[in-house]
């Protein structure tokens, strides 16, 4: 028996794509995606089987618009309660601003399955093409960016391959980093505390580095901290003083994100530790709260509004590249080390 062709990439799929991956008429592939009529259970599983391992969506505005796209953007980030990705959505905007293209939001609060069904719903409108955070995606999900038709720019990140575009930083080189500037200030014990662990890809991949830079000192982290929750100032209040309850000989706390950070300084400050001298802090991304703290968080720069103007721009065609798709452009953080890392 012959195999089924394998649809062309180059083009959005098609209901004859999925009839012939199933072996059924196009008009069941229709009845079964519309959940309309009276199809089998064995054939609808059939179908949806193929839909899904091809990455087919439906089209909602077929026969709507004659070019069957419209003039919108998908942006997917995991948090809007982060205030990481407004700061991203404010460069996507501004990028987008004399285009006649308008970016819309889909939240998919670190899971998987709902970024599936973000996407799967988002892609049925056509939009002229997506931004969605991180490389890290189900196998449906890839199926369904992979043969979407349209460009696809991932942000964030740029350790790992890439669907089609990608703009990001090195999460790993910027671990490595922080931690190289923590050891060259003479800290030795040091424990991490994180949240979203380890669904945040981004944050398990500086902690990675961090622990890479610590070993080749010969050093180990004493102690690590895990909230599965969303940043907040008293959850690092909360994580800072169970660890320094646990290990009150720790020098260092390095914290996955600047929120959680924030809450740490705020409670070494009202117990009246000695920060930076006797135990120093550091967060990341680089959030404008750090700027309204009685002393300055170290930190990183985590690029934010720029990898949003770059990834809008890629989208937009207003890039001077000659590159058509597949555009890998990495920034580069810029560490502040504030007042919580002693001077070397």
């Amino acid at each position: 028996m012959s195999r089924p062709p394998t649809p062309d990439p180059r083009r959005p799929l098609t209901l004859r794509d999925v009839s012939e991956a199933s072996g059924v008429s196009e008009m069941t592939v229709s009845r079964v995606l519309r959940n309309r009529g009276d199809v089998s259970p064995a054939t609808r599983d059939r179908v949806i089987e193929a839909a899904k391992r091809l990455g087919y969506v439906p089209n909602k505005i077929a026969g709507a618009l004659a070019s069957q796209r419209v003039n919108l953007v998908a942006v997917i980030i995991p948090s809007l309660g982060n205030m990481v990705f407004p700061e991203v959505l404010a460069g996507i905007s501004d990028a987008l601003d004399d285009t006649g293209l308008q970016p819309v939001v889909g939240v998919t609060n670190y899971s998987a399955e709902r970024e599936e069904a973000v996407l799967y719903e988002m892609l049925s409108w056509r939009p002229t093409g997506v931004i969605l955070a991180g490389l890290e995606h189900s196998d449906a999900s890839r199926a369904m960016l992979e043969n979407a038709g349209i460009p696809i720019v991932e942000i964030m990140d740029v350790d790992g391959p890439a669907i089609d575009s990608n703009v990001g930083i090195s999460h790993h080189r910027a671990g490595r980093q922080m931690a190289e500037a923590i050891i060259a200030a003479g800290y030795r014990r040091i424990g991490f505390l994180g949240t979203m662990m380890p669904d945040d890809h981004r944050a398990r991949k500086r902690l990675a580095g961090f622990r890479e830079a610590l070993g080749e000192a010969g050093l180990s982290l004493v102690d690590t901290e895990f909230y599965s929750g969303g940043s907040a100032l008293l959850k690092g209040r909360e994580m800072t003083e169970a660890m320094l309850t646990r290990n009150p000989d720790l020098d260092f706390l390095y914290y996955s994100n600047d929120m959680i950070g924030a809450g740490g300084l705020l409670y070494c400050l009202d117990k009246g530790i000695d920060v930076p001298g006797r135990l120093g802090l550091a967060g990341f991304n680089g959030v404008e709260l750090l700027d309204g703290l009685p002393r300055r968080l170290a930190t990183m720069d985590a690029c934010r509004r720029e990898i949003g103007e770059i990834a809008a721009q890629i989208i937009a065609g207003k890039r001077q590249s000659d590159l058509i798709g597949g555009e890998r452009v990495e920034l580069t953080p810029k560490l502040q080390k504030g007042d919580t890392i002693r001077a070397v």
